[in-house]
């Protein structure tokens, strides 16, 4: 975007009236971008806080606004916003130096800009989106809902192809550290034999993963996808903990499971997946050396199954929101990852009729708590 950068003037937004007409007047001589940023917080603010104070944060949102734009837009390009208004926008109509519309790049770049700024300046959240303009009627506010519903679906496919990578990362990493194992040739031929089947197993659920990807992404889940589907439980944490051995033992971490005698209604693959989220997470943000405990008690039709850790835990004003898509800790901070593992949890076990929580664990750290519902034969033995 620098490249195609010509005198830069700091100019304050301008109605969207106006800007309406300067569009329509661009529009006629090449495609234009229309970028568009809405603040969702202003009415909540005006609600809570009064008008005064969403008056006062408003001023402050323009000046992040009008500085940011000014150091990433060209001097034929304008901003928009009404006042009182929680949309702002761009209309990029200042023809670059090859005499073509800015790339998509150039225009995700003054998006995440802009965003970025008032974010920093303002501590607001702005949800983004932008559309190329090849004819224009007038009707700018239909335009400017178009492109936020663009960029609100681009945000959708991005975190479903982030979760499709997340739940791929785990299975590959598994298989690579059995078969580096078995490539050192420090193993008994019975564990070797192990170690293949477990790779085996982890390979043929990864296929089944990418072969119903669509329907099975967790981000688009239907209920009927885990209905009428029930697992033998201490089986699929037996499995859990084989798939995490590998990076439980390059942490130096003990993996420890208790005996469970439990059918859960749940389907095989997603309870392993459930499972092995929580037990990678449980492995990630344990000490080195350490230990993470999984266990499970049945009763009232019902079977809970506890994963603990001993690290640094969970904060209590954070219990609620840590399972928010690509939401991540505080303590969290120092550790790679993507903030999906937690939400995908929630997922499954809201849609298999269960529930996800997190408090204290006597180890230390956070303690993971999964309710799944039983399957129907075992509820009378359970109670």
């Amino acid at each position: 975007m620098a490249s195609a950068i010509s005198s830069r003037v700091r100019k304050p937004p301008v109605p969207l009236a106006d800007l309406a007409g300067a569009l329509a007047a661009a529009v006629e001589v090449r495609p234009v971008p229309l970028l568009a940023l809405r603040l969702p917080e202003f009415e909540r603010i005006a609600w809570r806080e009064g008008k005064r104070a969403a008056r006062r944060l408003e001023r402050l949102t323009i000046r992040a606004f009008t500085g940011s734009a000014h150091r990433m837009l060209r001097s034929g390009d304008l901003s928009g916003h009404d006042a009182g208004s929680d949309i702002f926008t761009i209309v990029m109509t200042a023809p670059s130096r090859e005499a073509r519309a800015p790339s998509s790049l150039d225009i995700r770049s003054v998006l995440e800009r802009v965003s970025a700024a008032i974010s920093l300046q303002c501590g607001l959240r702005a949800e983004t989106g932008w559309i190329l303009l090849a004819r224009f009627d007038g009707d700018l506010p239909r335009e400017i809902c178009a492109a936020l519903e663009r960029g609100a679906r681009d945000r959708e496919r991005y975190e479903f192809f982030s979760a499709i990578g997340h739940e791929l990362r785990t299975p590959l990493s598994s298989i690579r550290g059995y078969l580096e194992t078995l490539l050192d040739g420090q193993v008994d031929p019975a564990t070797a034999q192990r170690f293949l089947e477990t790779a085996r197993r982890e390979a043929l659920r990864m296929g089944r993963l990418l072969d119903g990807m669509f329907e099975f992404s967790l981000l688009d889940l239907s209920t009927d996808a885990l209905a009428g589907q029930w697992c033998d439980l201490g089986g699929q944490i037996a499995q859990a903990c084989d798939v995490v051995r590998p990076i439980a033992q390059s942490r130096s971490i003990g993996v420890e499971r208790a005996p469970i005698d439990a059918r859960a209604a749940i389907d095989p693959d997603a309870c392993l997946q459930l499972l092995v989220n929580l037990l990678d997470n449980a492995v990630k943000y344990g000490h080195e050396g350490g230990t993470v405990r999984v266990g499970a008690r049945a009763h009232s039709g019902e079977v809970v199954v506890s994963v603990d850790d001993d690290g640094p835990g969970i904060a209590v004003h954070e219990r609620e929101s840590i399972f928010g898509l690509r939401v991540r800790g505080s303590s969290a901070a120092a550790r790679p990852g993507t903030g999906i593992g937690l939400a995908i949890v929630k997922m499954i076990a809201e849609r298999a009729g269960g529930g996800v929580r997190v408090g204290a664990s006597p180890l230390g750290g956070a303690r993971f708590e999964v309710t799944l519902p039983l399957k129907e034969d075992f509820r009378s033995r359970a109670s």
